[in-house]
């Protein structure tokens, strides 16, 4: 009886394994196998390493902000040689984003250019946030947010006040280069 409880533990154990190590790509796999490929850049930029003006940052705007300890960018440069490359890779991410553990938080389209912010987690605490834009004649980028007790609806409002906010940009300047 007790080797029947012990070979029936051994099976669920090994089941459960083999289908928590699931084939499917994920955005940190992303990430990792596009790091050092042609027309792609990454950066991990500790939040404390981004200079922003505070001051006019609401306290919901300031516990957000501070709820940040790093960003890690992604970006894929595109040009006109290389348009089938670019609509693959950009099916790729979309794919990856499309699982439902991704939730939405806000989508915007403009001229051509469109960004979706998604979240992993609850309302009331995100384990990432992540910002994916696109525009055909640059490319794209994806920016993981992580950090501690994010809530995605603070990081919206702060998402909508960094768009006007000062930014240091010479902080940014081999990204911002990469696109040029």
């Amino acid at each position: 009886m007790q080797r029947t409880i012990q070979y029936i533990l051994y099976t669920i154990l090994t089941t459960v394994l083999f289908v928590s190590c699931g084939d499917g790509v994920s955005l940190q796999r992303y990430y990792v196998d596009n790091q050092e490929t042609k027309n792609f850049i990454t950066q991990d930029i500790p939040i404390s390493m981004v200079e922003i003006d505070k001051s006019n940052f609401t306290k919901e705007q300031e516990e957000a902000y501070n709820s940040v300890k790093r960003l890690n960018f992604l970006g894929y440069k595109t040009s006109e040689n290389d348009l089938e490359t670019y609509n693959s890779e950009l099916a790729k991410v979309k794919t990856i984003l499309s699982n439902e553990k991704y939730n939405d938080l806000i989508d915007v389209s403009d001229r051509g250019r469109k960004m979706t912010v998604k979240y992993v987690g609850t309302d009331e605490a995100a384990e990432e946030i992540i910002v994916f834009g696109s525009a055909k004649e640059m490319g794209f980028a994806i920016v993981r947010v992580l950090g501690d007790g994010m809530n995605p609806e603070k990081m919206g409002v702060l998402i909508h006040s960094l768009q006007n906010a000062n930014v240091n940009e010479n902080q940014l300047q081999d990204i911002m280069s990469f696109f040029k």
